[in-house]
């Protein structure tokens, strides 16, 4: 008699269309903001100006990271479409070829030859496109190239993530900015760091300790490069 599972199972792998494309953008919003405002007060200019530079760089980054990550995914999608077309035409020309095969696949994987070959079997008489495509292309239902998911979400993320270190810029003065740009841009991160490991099954404190390591090296980069910018001119 067979066993009724009697227990659901949520793995993190389903998430990683999206939160790939989430962590990406969050933390690129909060890092490339924060240190284009802060090397813009480091040249000392005027609050005003920094505002602009920062609510440029909001929509210009949002609208970059889209067609960036719509660009590269699709380009993605458009060879798992290409190999799964030449899938397809394989195997209405050589079934034996491919059935052989996807034998050999599951033998390397650890079935014994008749046992692989049975496999093979009932699995190509189901659907050996979606089989191939799994086994054999590693193309799968929750790795397949979503571009327009990714776009949104990168988007939106980013604009999210960029939106933190502006609204400092909105509530302190220009003497006091750079200090309360970092310190909340870094506090963002750590914590952005913490979620997106966890979320992703991994460790939080090597998460956040990790971005906000690299958070804090394009900050400080951008205010002495900004100092410099300032003394020149």
């Amino acid at each position: 008699m067979a066993q009724t599972v009697r227990h659901s199972e949520t793995h993190f792998i389903v998430r990683i269309g999206w939160l790939r494309a989430a962590v990406l953008g969050a933390n690129d919003g909060i890092v490339s903001t924060a240190s284009l405002i802060v090397g813009v007060a480091a040249s000392s200019a005027g609050q005003g100006a920094i505002l602009v530079a920062g609510a440029a760089g909001l929509v210009a980054g949002a609208m970059s990271m889209a067609a960036g990550e719509y660009v590269s995914v699709s380009s993605q999608s458009d060879t798992e479409r290409a190999d799964l077309a030449k899938e397809k035409k394989e195997l209405a020309a050589y079934p034996a070829d491919e059935l052989e095969e996807l034998t050999q696949i599951y033998i390397r994987r650890g079935l014994d030859a008749d046992l692989a070959k049975q496999v093979a079997v009932q699995l190509s008489s189901k659907d050996a496109l979606t089989a191939h495509a799994r086994d054999e292309l590693g193309i799968s239902e929750f790795t397949t190239a979503r571009p327009i998911q990714a776009a949104l979400t990168s988007a939106v993320a980013f604009s999210i993530g960029a939106a933190l270190p502006l609204a400092m810029a909105f509530l302190f003065t220009a003497g006091s900015l750079i200090v309360a740009v970092s310190a909340a841009s870094l506090l963002f991160l750590t914590l952005l760091g913490a979620l997106g490991a966890r979320a992703g099954g991994a460790d939080p404190v090597r998460g956040a300790l990790r971005v906000a390591f690299w958070g804090a090296a394009a900050l400080a980069l951008t205010s002495v490069i900004g100092s410099l910018f300032g003394a020149v001119v």
